[in-house]
């Protein structure tokens, strides 16, 4: 009996999205992180009031962790905001700054789709990210 409350707030725990992220060209700035179910806000997740929004200064991403409200089918956005002005910079339409997606996409015009980037929770995951620089 003694265990019951811990098997329950174990089993309600919101699940965990490890994310490694490689290629950084830099440990400039920070990395503005976004996990969303919205295929509408993705990548920009500022349009989903329930997306995950974080930033993790880029020494220390290498390895962190996102915790997913509920099991579901998700994407994550990263961007590598080296001057910590919490924007990506653009520069004639294409970004000065590296940035990254959940599945690792191929990228071509514009950032990837919802569907090509998301991955489903069930329970604690993983997501490999490979940073990427056009300038």
């Amino acid at each position: 009996m003694a265990l019951l409350p811990a098997l329950l707030s174990a089993a309600s725990a919101p699940p965990t999205v490890e994310v490694s992220v490689t290629g950084l060209r830099s440990l400039k700035g920070q990395l503005l992180v976004c996990l969303t179910t919205n295929p509408k806000a993705f990548p920009d997740c500022s349009k989903d009031k329930t997306s995950v929004r974080m930033a993790v200064q880029a020494a220390d991403a290498g390895d962190f962790a996102v915790h997913a409200p509920a099991a579901g089918t998700y994407a994550i956005a990263v961007v590598h905001d080296e001057n910590s002005n919490n924007r990506m910079d653009t520069a004639i339409f294409l970004p000065r700054e590296g940035f990254g997606f959940s599945r690792n996409p191929a990228i071509t015009v514009g950032p990837p789709s919802f569907k090509a980037a998301s991955f489903a929770v069930t329970g604690d995951t993983r997501q490999s990210i490979r940073m990427k620089y056009m300038l």
